[in-house]
């Protein structure tokens, strides 16, 4: 087991809590690509099962690993074909948006379950002490994961979401500026997550943002039962 900890961020008791909390946001946010852009006349994702909330075609073993292990990763990407879309720019800027919505929508409701059973008094009610302890660690974590996928993927570094609609929003011209400097952004974003002072002002300020948001959420719900 020591041999383990040395090699994965998270404690091992809390392992489980992380997988499932990935699982089920990496597959909300690449549905959410792959829904609207087959609803917006793209058939790509579709043709490639990717329509789906089965996770497993949604997820990449290597970005799942390295999660785990370095405390980065990803899940598949969804393909998109924007020049199937009707409106291309904007249809594109609501498919690249869904995802880290997505995220935000599913951490908000688990700040609200938790805030509804601790605030209700259910939380404290629980005879079993497992089933106490798994739901204080789990939804904290589902939660405050959630909120930091949402504002970790608009950042506008390729290949996050928020490049993909800095490209949809900004003037065609100036998009295919970006796209001459793409390659070397993708460095920039690499150098963001392994080196720790470039972290330090980037990551983990998101991280303890997320924390606040879902302080905030569940001190909202737990003052509605305190009125």
């Amino acid at each position: 087991m020591e041999f383990l900890e040395r090699f994965i961020r998270l404690p091992l008791d809390q392992l489980p809590f992380f997988l499932v909390t990935i699982l089920i946001a990496f597959t909300v946010h690449e549905f959410a690509h792959a829904y609207f852009a087959n609803k917006f006349g793209d058939p790509t994702a579709k043709l490639l099962g990717r329509v789906t909330l089965n996770p497993v075609v949604h997820f990449d073993l290597l970005g799942v690993l390295l999660l785990v292990i370095a405390g980065f990763g990803w899940a598949r990407p969804v393909p998109v074909n924007r020049a199937n879309f009707e409106k291309p720019r904007l249809m594109g800027t609501i498919v690249s948006a869904v995802g880290p919505l997505s995220n935000l929508l599913l951490a908000i409701i688990g700040a609200i379950i938790y805030g509804m059973l601790f605030g209700s008094g259910v939380l404290g009610s629980i005879e079993n002490e497992r089933v106490a302890t798994a739901l204080m660690i789990f939804l904290p974590m589902f939660s405050i994961t959630n909120f930091f996928l949402f504002m970790f993927n608009l950042i506008p570094l390729p290949p996050l979401d928020g490049y993909r609609i800095l490209e949809d929003v900004l003037p065609p011209s100036i998009s295919r500026k970006l796209q001459g400097v793409e390659q070397w952004s993708i460095f920039v974003f690499l150098l963001i997550l392994v080196i720790p002072p470039l972290q330090a002002v980037t990551i983990q300020p998101l991280y303890l943002f997320a924390t606040d948001m879902y302080r905030d959420v569940v001190g909202l719900i737990i003052e509605l039962y305190l009125k």
